[in-house]
Order: C-alpha cells, then sequence, then structure tokens
C-alpha cells in the first residue's frame, strides 16, 4: 500500500513540475484568428464590434476575428484551452478602477489571455472605446509571433543565401521557391530584388524583398513608397495579355501606411511602416488581391528595405493567408541585428 501511494505522489509531483517553472499545459484550442470573448450582455456589443470589425485591405468584408461569446458563468473547462480569451470582468465590489492584465499560456499553449477589470459597465465601455482597437492589435501581434515561431523549422536556405549576400536574412519558408534574384535600373540607381513564390493549391503566395539607396526622409511617405511598389512590381509582374502589368487599387481600398513595432519574437527594437491594400493588373486581365508590406531603414548601408507579401486566391478566404505571409515580412533582419 505504501509503494502504491508513493508511486501515485510521484505521479502527481511528475504532472505538476516541468523544467524551472513550466507546466504541462494541453495544446490550444481553435484555429487562428479566432477568439473567445467572456462578458456579461451589457458590453458584449461593442467588444464584438470592436473584435469582430472588418479587416482593412481585402477585397472582401473578413473579420479581424472570428469572435464567440460566453457569459462568465458559462465559462468552464472546456473553454479555457482556447488560444486567444479576452476575460471582461465588471465588479463593483471588487475594483474601484480599470485594470488590463495580459497574459500568456494560462491554461494552454500557446495561449494569449487579456483580462479587464472594471467597477462598472460605464467605466469599462470608456476603457474599451479609448483602448479597444490597441487590445485587439496586440492580439493580432500574438498570432502573428506565433506564426513566426513556425516557420522557423523548414526554411529556403537558397533564398536566405542569397539576402545574406545583401547583409539581411528573412526566414522564407521552404516551399517558397526562388523566382528570381535581379537588379532593376531605376531612377539612375540599383533596385535589389529577391522574389519567392508558393503556387501549390488553390492560392499564389508571393513574397519580395527590395532595397534601394537612402536619400531623403520623404521616401517613407505613403506617396513614396506606393510609388516605389509600382515601378518595382511594375517591372517585375505581368500577365498573359501583352502589356499588362501589376499596380496598385486607389479606388475602393486607397493603400494606407502606418508605423508598427517589433514583435516579441524578432531581433531588436525597430519600428517599420506598414503599407496595405489592394494589387490588380493594369491593361490586362481583371486580377488583384491583397498586399502588404514592411519598410525599414538599413542604417549600416543607407538602403531603404522593403518586404512586400501579394496574394491571388479567387473565390477564397484571404485573411489568414494573408497574415501568414505577414509574418514573414517581420522575420527580416538587418545587419546590425544579425
Amino acid at each position: 500500500m505504501k509503494k502504491i501511494m508513493y508511486l501515485a505522489l510521484s505521479a502527481v509531483l511528475l504532472l505538476g513540475c516541468g523544467k524551472g517553472n513550466d507546466r504541462l499545459l494541453t495544446s490550444a484550442t481553435g484555429s487562428i484568428y479566432e477568439c473567445l470573448i467572456i462578458s456579461d450582455t451589457a458590453v458584449k456589443a461593442a467588444v464584438c464590434d470592436t473584435m469582430g470589425a472588418d479587416m482593412y485591405g481585402l477585397p472582401q468584408m473578413e473579420a479581424y476575428f472570428t469572435t464567440t461569446h460566453v457569459t462568465p458563468a458559462q465559462f468552464d473547462d472546456l473553454f479555457k484551452a482556447t488560444r486567444n480569451i479576452l476575460l471582461i470582468d465588471v465588479n463593483p465590489s471588487k475594483y474601484t478602477f480599470v485594470k488590463a492584465v495580459r497574459s500568456r499560456d494560462v491554461w494552454s499553449k500557446p495561449q494569449a489571455m487579456l483580462r479587464i477589470q472594471a467597477p462598472s459597465d460605464e467605466a469599462f465601455l470608456a476603457y474599451w472605446t479609448e483602448h479597444g482597437a490597441s487590445i485587439r492589435e496586440w492580439f493580432v501581434q500574438e498570432e502573428l509571433a506565433r506564426q513566426i515561431t513556425f516557420y522557423r523549422a523548414n526554411t529556403n536556405k537558397d533564398a536566405r543565401a542569397i539576402l545574406n549576400q545583401q547583409g539581411y536574412d528573412m526566414l522564407i519558408p521552404e516551399d517558397y521557391i526562388t523566382i528570381s534574384n535581379v537588379q532593376l535600373p531605376i531612377s539612375n540607381d540599383s533596385v535589389a530584388v529577391l522574389w519567392c513564390c508558393n503556387n501549390k493549391g488553390p492560392m499564389r503566395k508571393d513574397i519580395l524583398v527590395y532595397s534601394y539607396p537612402y536619400t531623403a526622409q520623404e521616401q517613407f511617405s505613403n506617396d513614396s513608397i506606393i510609388a516605389m511598389r509600382n515601378t518595382v512590381m511594375g517591372q517585375l509582374v505581368s500577365a498573359q495579355v501583352p502589356g499588362s502589368h501589376m499596380g496598385t487599387e486607389y479606388k475602393h481600398f486607397p493603400p494606407v501606411t502606418r508605423s508598427v513595432p517589433a514583435l516579441r519574437d524578432t531581433v531588436g527594437g525597430f519600428y517599420a511602416l506598414e503599407t496595405r491594400g489592394l494589387w490588380k493588373i493594369l491593361d490586362g486581365e481583371a486580377m488583384g488581391g491583397p498586399f502588404v508590406s514592411l519598410t525599414r531603414l538599413d542604417q549600416v548601408n543607407g538602403r531603404v528595405v522593403t518586404t512586400e507579401a501579394f496574394l491571388y486566391a479567387p473565390g477564397q478566404k484571404k485573411r489568414n493567408a494573408t497574415r501568414q505571409m505577414e509574418a514573414i515580412l517581420y522575420t527580416l533582419q538587418m545587419p546590425n541585428e544579425r
């Protein structure tokens, strides 16, 4: 009997302890860009409207997050393994001010959880009005960081070797083949371009890295970034109709540029300019889709570096694939970061 009790106690200790302070956690459940919202019905609408708002830069309406809602009373062990959890706790007897707490890997792994504590619905809604969009962005960055971890396992060594010669590195996945490595003569300068593509399945996914001399701060404006994009893509990408070439859509979803910080799983404390919009084929077939790019300054070599992902997936949902490609862009390392 003593031996059986000793074995049982040993098993409990092994389950409760891992290396260091690690715990054995179950795998997170749910698909990428799904979020479980736990709240009472009084604040549900505001939270779901923000988390489920239409994502900019897609040709059809797709939400930032696919949301599921439960009340605090319904939140049981079945839901605790969800990969993204937003928990709203409104309790006037416990709280006197609003507080937001971010956590990772609480009940499963990988998991992102954000708990907001508030003394009243009115206090919460005031806080959410100001910070809801940035909270949504935090969950997006958590998903991007998870995707980067996945990419580390298998990469295109040939493409990385080409970038290494220029002083850069990026985790271009192994299933992307290298299409071209060229120097484009543009405005008396040389633009170095690496182009990789994944054309498997119903979607075509393209990744490009191009760099050119830095001459002025104005090169980091939305207009300058798009002008260079149109020049590079116009020379590289064409369709079957002679004279057709890639351009940028301005009428329905004009491209938008904003500054974004580095993700937690990337090197250095850089900031980049994110440009998001739609591409289309000009003077040819009716083809188009979403694109997203990150533009950074290489201070060592005095060059502007843009990494871009564009997707062609007619008739398909595009949010998840676009986000997965976007994560690749964040893995670019500059010479001083390698």
